[in-house]
């Protein structure tokens, strides 16, 4: 054969003996017709210089698990030891199932699976978890752990967190629910865990009331901490102290947790005023509280889930001041206490609000059209369970929401008629969902032959309220727009 070999040709065999291909290679790969002779010459190439999979690196190999989803890297562990072994020291997420008998397995689990850095612990509610003695062990085999998840470990006690605690210092995320240990383990996380960023506790079972309660915090992750959660608290509020402290925390959420929460937010308002995100659901908060939030300048989320004493004056001084909101989600339980009035100072004063999603709250067009003329960044809107919202509010937010793209109706008397009236409005609008409405399956396939671009999903399907109740918000809550509009990605 002669010596000269088609441009595609070089670089192509180049390619394949570095074992990889890479983007900028592909981009300046030149193509020319090929005659007969560089045709089975090229061909040869290709054969000489094929690749085995057994031939990759073990750094190779691990790109290509990473790319794998949980089940597919499992059945690829039991191709070969070495796959087996590549695999397991790859792996950086791992969730157990801890019950007691996981105890003697940690040793040989942690040898493999040597590399985590997010662990997860679950045990079944009717079964005995691990103790003490096996989350001590784990820490020891896994001190560079960043995340941590405790789900239903009702063995564990304040000691074995605490130890736990002190050999993972670099835990920058901590989830605890449905356990038993109490605020001495919390405190413990928080005066080892430096550079702790986000908090999460639900149900936890150790946290007692009356007046010997232990208080919760600051401890020196205070400054680190960007996000806390509580959840189903019978005393939340022994977490005052940390919430207090965190300077620097972005996020709070606050569900379920009793007690009166006005006067611990009036001080959180003043102290913590850095805050872009606050969720409130189903707390004993009113206005007061309400008005102490508005303190938080920068706020761009805020969702007020079931809380009945939030009226629109509430709603007014957090317009009046957090002149940045994004995001506004109110659940109003159909107590009439937000309407109109606290809608139309949002309409007014905060110009860059980009979501909106309203259940159990009865605006009307005079709200509705002045949020759709000052509002033009809103894209996403959820109605649920408004009795006022009819043909006429739809044709509203047709006319006047241009910027609109996702739409969500659900038990909200409307029909066919204000189908035909988002055919001819909301030139942006890429989704609408309508559920248990009195719209008919021909008014939404007039929209759709009206609108081809458009996807329209009608649903009479009775499912709970509370499904809607939510949205952006994290794995833990029932996200309305993220179920019902397709979250944005």
């Amino acid at each position: 054969m002669g010596q000269s070999f088609s441009t595609a040709g070089i670089r192509l065999r180049s390619n394949f003996s570095d074992g990889h291909r890479t983007k900028k290679n592909r981009s300046t790969v030149l193509i020319f017709p090929m005659n007969a002779e560089e045709k089975v010459e090229f061909q040869e190439n290709i054969v000489a210089s094929h690749v085995h999979i057994s031939d990759l690196p073990d750094e190779c190999l691990d790109c290509i698990f990473q790319l794998l989803c949980s089940g597919d890297r499992k059945s690829c562990s039991i191709v070969c030891r070495r796959w087996f072994v590549v695999e397991g020291q790859g792996r950086y997420r791992l969730s157990l199932n801890a019950q007691s008998d996981l105890l003697p397995q940690i040793p040989s689990l942690f040898s493999r699976f040597d590399a985590v850095t997010k662990l997860g612990l679950k045990c079944d509610r009717g079964s005995i978890s691990i103790g003490d003695e096996a989350l001590v062990l784990i820490s020891l085999r896994c001190p560079n752990l960043t995340r941590i998840k405790l789900r239903a470990c009702r063995e564990l006690t304040d000691a074995g967190v605490g130890a736990f605690a002190k050999n993972c210092k670099g835990l920058k995320k901590i989830s605890c629910g449905y356990c038993t240990f109490g605020a001495k383990g919390i405190n413990a996380f928080l005066d080892h865990c430096f550079v702790l960023e986000e908090l999460s506790v639900k149900r936890l079972r150790g946290i007692t009331d009356g007046p010997a309660t232990e208080l919760i915090g600051p401890g020196v992750a205070a400054s680190s901490l960007r996000t806390i959660c509580l959840k189903e608290l019978y005393n939340g509020q022994c977490f005052g102290p940390l919430i207090i402290g965190s300077k620097n925390l972005r996020t709070l959420k606050l569900f379920r947790c009793s007690g009166d929460w006005d006067k611990l937010l009036e001080v959180i308002a003043d102290r913590v005023t850095g805050l872009v995100e606050i969720h409130l659901e189903r707390l004993q908060v009113s206005d007061i509280g309400l008005a102490a939030m508005s303190n938080c300048l920068d706020l761009e989320i805020l969702r007020l889930v079931k809380t009945p004493e939030c009226t629109n004056a509430g709603l007014v001084s957090v317009a009046d001041r957090c002149k940045l909101l994004r995001k506004l989600h109110i659940d109003g339980w159909k107590t009439n206490r937000i309407g109109d009035v606290g809608l139309i100072a949002i309409a007014k004063r905060c110009p860059n609000l980009q979501e909106l999603v309203l259940i159990g709250v009865n605006p009307t067009s005079l709200s509705l059209g002045l949020l759709a003329a000052n509002c033009r960044n809103l894209e996403r809107l959820a109605l649920c369970g408004s009795e006022t919202i009819g043909d006429a509010e739809i044709s509203c937010i047709a006319a006047k929401c241009m910027a609109l793209r996702k739409l969500c109706i659900k038990g909200c008397p409307i029909s066919d008629h204000g189908m035909k009236a988002l055919a001819a409005g909301c030139p942006n609008l890429v989704k609408v969902r309508v559920k248990k409405c009195r719209v008919t399956c021909d008014g939404a396939d007039w929209l759709r032959a009206s609108r081809g671009s458009l996807a329209v999903n009608l649903d009479t399907v009775v499912i709970d309220q509370q499904d809607a109740s939510a949205s952006d918000g994290g794995p833990q809550e029932a996200v309305m727009i993220n179920q019902h509009c397709s979250r944005q990605g």
